[in-house]
């Protein structure tokens, strides 16, 4: 293998590796993305959960508060 051989392989080696290193940046700026989107599904269905059992709460008082009246 001549030098000239040698450089053009280790040429394509750097640009693979810099290809490499492009692609697991992106995928870890995909993966924080689909993290922070999973987290503020969870807070949405809290809040709804939340939600329900505080109408339901106060459907209960009203209930109760008919049957005693």
């Amino acid at each position: 293998m001549d030098i000239t051989s040698l450089a053009s392989a280790f040429s394509g080696l750097i640009a693979a590796q810099n290809a490499a290193s492009v692609q697991i940046a992106v995928a870890a700026k995909v993966a924080d993305s689909q993290r922070d989107v999973g987290a503020a599904v969870v807070q949405l269905l809290q809040a709804a959960g939340e939600n329900f059992d505080s109408a339901s709460n106060d459907a209960v008082s009203a209930a109760t508060l008919d049957v005693l009246a």
